[in-house]
């Protein structure tokens, strides 16, 4: 196995703000589908460098935070301010080229494709050749190809998947695409990268080996990660910060400690069983 690369190698790292300053604030976003109020004027930030979860009941507005963040959902009132700029509307390939990274609940791969090509995929947005290069595979592209190639090699060796690299991810178990799932999301070099519910479905061993990966992306590379997650002892163990939302509105915020605490907290989602 190549020695894991260091936090310098990762461009995502180094975005021209300080750890601990606002790298993404949520300011007072509503979003409604139709009748039916997803999220109710909401507000919280995210700081560069921490861990901060996103937690509450099923049916709570997490995922539809989480779609306004990345630019799935519009929202009809408030604004995200995203590294000092401030928007309403954005595409999700907008919020790739920015640097906001996602997973999702349910594994978002190409079946067919090995773990390898997966994980190159997630590279393209930062490919700069033109296709008339790509279709050539010569000089300026070939060149390019390779380092691209080098990063997601350094990728592999970090989330130690050596031994998968050139299966179809179609014949890999859930936790194994899980970790491929989080690669691509790596390959794209984010700024914030936003997980949701990275450990749905999985057994104890591989709530372990992906909890690891997540504080090592966070040490080592210096990404801020948002998350939503239902096992109350990852978000506690985890966790800087953590908001709690409730039927779209936020009930609290603030350390794992004070919020587990928290008799909102306890009565709207605690006490019940998941």
């Amino acid at each position: 196995m190549n020695p894991r690369p260091s936090p310098a190698q990762f461009a995502g790292a180094d975005d021209g703000i300080a750890k601990g300053d606002v790298l993404l604030k949520v300011d007072n976003v509503s979003l409604s589908f139709g009748g039916v109020k997803a999220i109710t004027d909401i507000s919280f930030d995210i700081r560069k460098g921490e861990i901060r979860a996103i937690i509450g009941p099923n049916g709570a507005g997490k995922t539809s935070m989480l779609n306004v963040i990345n630019g799935f959902y519009t929202p009809q009132v408030g604004t995200i301010t995203f590294r000092g700029e401030e928007r309403r509307a954005m595409k999700p390939h907008h919020a790739v080229r920015q640097g906001i990274a996602r997973t999702f609940q349910n594994v978002a791969l190409f079946q067919g494709m090995t773990t390898l090509e997966n994980i190159m995929a997630g590279r393209s947005v930062l490919m700069k050749r033109n296709i008339f290069w790509q279709m050539l595979w010569h000089g300026p592209a070939l060149k390019e190809e390779i380092e691209h190639r080098e990063k997601v090699e350094e990728i592999i060796d970090f989330l130690e998947i050596e031994h998968i690299r050139r299966t179809p991810v179609g014949k890999l178990p859930y936790g194994l695409q899980k970790r491929v799932e989080l690669g691509r999301a790596l390959a794209m070099e984010p700024s914030l990268l936003l997980l949701d519910e990275p450990m749905a479905g999985m057994n104890l061993e591989e709530k372990e080996d992906m909890s690891r990966f997540i504080i090592d992306v966070n040490q080592q590379r210096g990404t801020t990660i948002a998350l939503i997650e239902h096992d109350m002892g990852v978000v506690m163990d985890l966790s800087d910060r953590v908001v709690v939302l409730d039927y779209g509105k936020k009930i609290a915020d603030g350390e794992p400690d004070v919020v587990k605490n928290d008799q909102a907290v306890i009565d709207a989602y605690l006490g019940v069983a998941h």
